[in-house]
């Protein structure tokens, strides 16, 4: 596909753009080439600007289940457009989508909706240091938590794909109160627990990993994340990209999670900048007005995003059925890749629960972030390239989970799995 005005617009935001984007993966760094400047999206589909098509398996990193442009959405977002866009008071939708995000996770006794992920990670870890008193949190390798200051410590995501394990600008002394673990090792999190655990205000993590590749939790793994409650630590289930994807009520629902907070974002905003923590009343409490610990946002509970994100929930609340149909459609495409890539003797993993699906070009399963680490991204930069060039958008990073919407199909799935076998 011929690129000329994404090529030239990408040209004119470095001089304006740190690297000509706001987030670092959307640089393309990681399979280079230029990225397409995207103006439209309808159902599974997008267009850049220079009218090229491709079916999109990124939905704006997750947010997008139901697809671009979703009418009803789209419908409801003018409608409240034509009101008014912010006022920085209380808003009706604001109670409405708490009411919805109750539904789905009905062990959050309160909400508090702020902007952004990363907002709501960092709230949920300042609300649990100020809960306990205590100063340690632990995180785990390849888990992304956002960009504040004590998460970004060995983590995944863009800091995983530009080969930058932690950030400048982050001093050491607030890093050291980050404890760092292996994902799906049970036996180092007992140990960290007997050693250290009165001193650890909370464990964060993702519940299925997005942003190191997917990578799926044993059995044996969650129950030792439990445990830490023995010790008084608060568990943060980070379910800012499995939140209402894995299942209504996310990863919780799926994998039978007993969190003590849980943080949203993504699909609660339906597209829009939304996000959200919540938990135990006692624990929520803490937070302003009614506690000590402090946050705010002018923009938090924006009516725009509310619409949205009520919107989204609510049409999901009302077809459970979509669920099952991003399992099969899932499963197709799954069994599909590897199909492909078995008869050309690739060596490949593919991870998937739901509607999140990562390709390793690595032997063996893929359980832990040292395994993901080992995957061809030379050989991920061809695949990622031969998928574009036939118009099917891949996330552009092997440590990037690829999303389904409901409007990805069989049709879909074979259109996908012909150009992999056009550029293979």
């Amino acid at each position: 596909m011929e690129r000329p005005l994404s090529e030239g617009l990408f040209a004119e935001a470095q001089k304006h753009i740190p690297g000509g984007v706001s987030s670092p993966v959307r640089a393309f760094k990681a399979v280079g080439g230029t990225p397409p400047f995207l103006v439209r999206g309808e159902g599974a589909y997008v267009w850049d600007a220079d009218g090229n098509r491709y079916l999109d398996y990124v939905l704006s990193w997750g947010p997008l289940i139901l697809g671009h442009a979703h009418p009803e959405v789209v419908r409801r977002i003018q409608e409240v457009a034509a009101q008014g866009f912010t006022f920085g008071a209380p808003h009706p939708l604001e109670v409405e989508l708490a009411k919805a995000v109750k539904r789905a996770y009905p062990a959050l006794e309160l909400v508090r909706f702020v902007s952004s992920g990363t907002e709501a990670t960092m709230s949920a870890l300042r609300l649990a240091r100020g809960y306990t008193g205590r100063p340690y949190i632990v995180k785990f390798r390849g888990n992304y938590h956002g960009h504040a200051d004590g998460l970004l410590v060995e983590a995944g995501s863009g800091a995983l794909t530009l080969g930058v394990p932690s950030s400048a600008g982050v001093p050491r002394e607030y890093a050291r109160l980050t404890l760092v673990l292996e994902y799906n090792d049970p036996e180092a999190l007992r140990a960290l627990l007997k050693e250290r655990g009165e001193e650890i205000a909370a464990i964060i993590f993702e519940p299925v990993v997005g942003n190191a590749g997917v990578l799926i939790p044993t059995e044996e793994f969650l129950e030792a994340l439990h445990q830490a409650r023995e010790y008084g630590i608060l568990l943060i289930a980070d379910e800012v990209m499995t939140g209402f994807r894995l299942a209504f009520g996310g990863a919780t629902e799926r994998l039978g999670l007993k969190p003590d907070l849980v943080t949203l974002g993504k699909i609660l905003g339906g597209g829009l900048p939304a996000a959200a923590y919540g938990g135990r009343r006692e624990v929520m409490e803490k937070v302003a007005p009614l506690g000590p610990v402090y946050q705010a946002g002018t923009l938090s509970g924006n009516p725009l995003a509310m619409a949205a994100g009520l919107a989204t929930l609510e049409i999901l609340e009302k077809n459970p059925d979509y669920y099952a149909r991003l399992e099969e459609v899932g499963a197709k495409l799954e069994a599909g890749l590897k199909a492909i890539l078995s008869r050309k003797g690739i060596p490949h993993a593919v991870n998937r629960v739901g509607s999140m699906l990562t390709v390793f070009f690595t032997e063996g399963p893929v359980r832990t972030f040292a395994e993901a680490k080992r995957t061809d991204t030379e050989l991920f930069r061809r695949f990622f390239h031969g998928l574009l060039d036939q118009g099917v958008y891949w996330p552009p990073s092997n440590f990037e989970a690829a999303f389904l919407s409901i409007l990805h199909g069989e049709e879909e799935v074979a259109m996908t799995l012909e150009a992999l076998a056009k550029a293979l």
